[in-house]
C-alpha cells in the first residue's frame, strides 16, 4: 500500500467528521439567527399592539367625555321640556 493511499484513508474520515460538525455548527448558528429575528418581530408586534391599545384608550376616553356632555345636554333639554308641559 502506498503512502498517499494510506494518508488518504486516514484523512477522509477525519475530514468527514469535521465537515459534519461544521455543518451542524452552521445550522445551529442559522437557527439562532432566525430565532433572534423571530423574537425581534414579536417585540415589534407587541410594541405596536401596546401603542394601538393606548390610542384606543385615548379615543375611548374622548368618546366618554363627549357622551357625558351629550347626556348633560339631553338632561337639560328634558328638564326644559318638562317645565314647558
Amino acid at each position: 500500500m502506498s503512502t498517499s493511499v494510506y494518508l488518504l484513508t486516514l484523512c477522509l474520515p477525519l475530514v468527514t467528521v469535521l465537515l459534519v460538525f461544521g455543518m451542524k455548527y452552521f445550522a445551529s448558528v442559522q437557527q439562532a439567527r432566525s430565532r433572534l429575528a423571530h423574537d425581534e418581530a414579536w417585540r415589534q408586534l407587541a410594541a405596536q399592539v401596546a401603542q394601538s391599545q393606548a390610542d384606543t384608550a385615548a379615543q375611548l376616553a374622548a368618546m366618554s367625555a363627549t357622551l357625558a356632555r351629550l347626556e348633560s345636554r339631553t338632561a337639560s333639554v328634558e328638564q326644559i321640556l318638562k317645565q314647558v308641559e
